[in-house]
């Protein structure tokens, strides 16, 4: 028998079982290859006026090769440690160590190499499609075409082949300490000979269900006015961080294989199958797994949280642009608005115009404020604020009791207003003291006279005219008025929108189209959308791969167990029904708290992201937890296949 044909036999009889990790290295590979296509591609220099699109996916791939070398290597770990009685065998038949190194170097060789040439082929099959994808998420409009770069060929060959040498440095290593004797112990402790300690165990549950209870807590409290320094802010950031992660730790650690054991025990005994089933591998393995599944919950719902908060940006970029905006096009020269609705009347194009006065005054308001974050507020009894009529906005203000409206989300984290209190505005010559009544929503005016949040404040007309009157010219901006334009029909807007860029309004003044000014948030926080959701997907295969190869070890190593269920009388459906409980805890948990860790971070500021959390929250957890299933899914197949083998 030659190695060649030992070779061989090997990898027909574990290809079976490298399919996933083939998947997984072929799906790395054509993201690693399709990110550095891009880096390389002229067309990205679309995406120049955000961020650098060749710099940012650059970065981005960096953080891939990191994601996946880790994913290789862990799971090179569990295959050699599972092929360790394998390796003893071929000791036994008198193959040296450098002959074994070889066998399994040329394995992983072929298996390796042909997954990567698999997944370039597929990365430059699909480097058009995500092109695509990109320019529409962002709002480029340039052609995406299929080209094939030698530059990224070279260094996703060099990436992935440090990779491999980096794995077969592990694989020699092991072959190299192991004795024949340990090779065959490899897989045969397991954590049921380790003595219990059930009081160890509620101390470390509690201490973590605190912890992150502690963490939870902190979080919904960051920017609700109870700390108000920086340094106490960031020291608050730290204890949430890790709180949080520490917690998760020991609650894996002692909460889930306590609880396992206590319902065990409250059974009196008297445990169906379905009970074995599933409550032995958490109650005896959760213990030993809890590093793995803290990383993976962490980082979970570090991916979850940023692609929840990059897609509340994008999801936002219109109602921020309608705030910015406050009308479909605003102005505030004369000259360029009228410029700009000759030309709508040329191209028969219906339109609403209004105009609205702008005073700017100097405003006490620091008796209607409950708190303030230190050194992010400005002086509040001399606060700057634009004034406007309730005349011109239909209104109705009475003399002693002015609104604000306008106000930004983030702002109002810094600064909370009570239901009414005095306000003092202070003219040139003369103060007046008014009863402020309340705050609204609506943005009257554009964002260039409200310096991204101030509130706007509407007085009576009488009132307004006396500011008006005695408003310090120092105050001022350049212009006094906005003015703003509506169209009649919506369906128009893009072909308005190309005749508002292609006038020139000079440099005075301050132009604005809601379409522009909404395309720009979306270019920016598409890319950032587009980089971060590849990256969590990246994480969410590699992950649900680790999970997958974990109990797909698992299962060999009860197979035993299962041919003594079978030969007792227990039927396939039997164990079954038992070894879908136990992947629903074992997928199920580190999803739960992932999902529980990323709503609480994405909570506690989603307001300096966007306008809107639910929809794009929701949607980003729904379709992780979809995908991340599939996972569990696979496994109890793979389970299943165990199983009818077992006998």
């Amino acid at each position: 028998m030659s190695i060649n044909y030992l070779i061989l036999q090997n990898l027909k009889k574990n290809l079976q079982n490298y399919f996933l990790y083939i998947f997984a290295l072929m799906f790395s590979v054509a993201l690693y290859f399709s990110f550095v296509t891009l880096q390389y591609d002229p067309s990205m220099d679309g995406t120049k006026g955000t961020i650098k699109g060749g710099a940012a996916v650059g970065t981005a791939s960096i953080l891939l090769v990191a994601i996946v070398a880790i994913f290789l290597l862990y799971a090179n770990t569990i295959f050699i440690k599972r092929r360790s009685k394998e390796i003893g065998l071929f000791q036994l038949i008198g193959l040296k160590k450098g002959e074994i190194f070889r066998i399994l170097s040329v394995e992983n060789l072929i298996l390796y190499f042909s997954s990567m040439a698999a997944g370039i082929f597929l990365g430059f099959a699909s480097s058009k499609l995500i092109l695509m994808i990109l320019f529409n998420i962002t709002k480029v409009d340039t052609a995406a075409t299929l080209r094939f770069s030698e530059k990224a060929l070279v260094q996703t060959l060099l990436v992935f082949g440090g990779i491999y040498l980096l794995i077969m440095a592990m694989n020699y290593l092991f072959i190299k300490r192991q004795t024949i004797l340990s090779l065959f112990r490899v897989t045969s402790s397991t954590e049921s000979a380790k003595r219990r300690r059930p009081v160890l165990e509620v101390v470390f549950g509690i201490i973590g269900i605190s912890m992150i209870a502690l963490g939870y807590y902190l979080s919904s409290k960051l920017f609700g006015g109870d700390f108000t320094t920086m340094n106490q802010l960031f020291m608050v950031m730290v204890i949430i961080l890790a709180s949080t992660i520490i917690g998760t730790y020991f609650f894996y650690k002692g909460s889930v294989s306590y609880l396992s054991n206590l319902i065990r025990k409250n059974k009196g005994g008297y445990m169906n199958i379905q009970d074995v089933m599933s409550l032995s591998s958490i109650m005896f393995r959760m213990k030993s797994n809890s590093l793995l599944l803290t990383v993976i919950t962490t980082v979970s719902a570090l991916a979850i949280a940023l692609l929840s908060l990059s897609y509340i940006s994008y999801y936002s970029a219109e109602k921020l642009a309608s705030d910015s905006v406050a009308a479909d096009f605003s102005f505030t020269e004369e000259a360029d608005a009228e410029k700009f609705t000759s030309g709508l009347k040329e191209l028969e194009i219906g339109y609403e115009q209004e105009k609205i006065d702008v005073v700017q005054v100097a405003v006490d308001i620091s008796r209607i404020l409950d708190g303030k974050i230190d050194g992010l507020t400005a002086n509040l009894e001399e606060t700057y604020m634009p004034v406007i009529s309730d005349a011109d906005v239909e209104v109705d203000v009475s003399k002693e009791e002015p609104i604000f409206t306008g106000y930004n989300d983030l702002l109002q984290k810094f600064m909370q207003f009570r239901d009414s209190g005095p306000v003092v505005f202070h003219g040139k010559t003369e103060e007046l003291e008014l009863q402020y009544s309340g705050l609204e929503k609506d943005h009257p005016i554009s964002g260039y006279f409200t310096s991204g949040g101030v509130p706007v404040a509407i007085v009576d007309d009488s009132i307004f005219e006396r500011l008006q009157a005695d408003a310090d010219p120092e105050l001022q901006y350049e212009s006094s008025l906005h003015i703003g334009v509506h169209l009649d029909d919506q369906d128009k807007m893009e072909k308005a929108n190309k005749l508002f860029t292609s006038l020139d309004f000079g440099e005075t003044g301050a132009s604005q189209s809601w379409l522009e000014t909404s395309d720009q948030q979306k270019m920016m926080m598409g890319l950032v959308m587009f980089i971060v959701g590849f990256l969590g997907l990246t994480f969410l295969v590699t992950s649900g791969c680790i999970l997958y190869f974990k109990q797909m070890n698992e299962s060999e190593s009860e197979r035993p167990s299962y041919t003594i269920l079978r030969k007792l009388g227990f039927t396939r459906k039997d164990l079954v029904k038992g070894i879908r409980v136990k992947q629903l805890f074992n997928f199920g948990i580190p999803l739960v708290v992932g999902l529980l860790h990323s709503y609480f971070a994405v909570k506690s500021g989603w307001f300096m992201f966007g306008a809107e959390l639910w929809t794009p929250m929701l949607i980003v957890m729904v379709l992780y937890a979809g995908l991340y299933s599939i996972f569990g899914f696979l496994s109890v197949l793979y389970y299943k296949k165990v199983i009818r083998e077992a006998l």
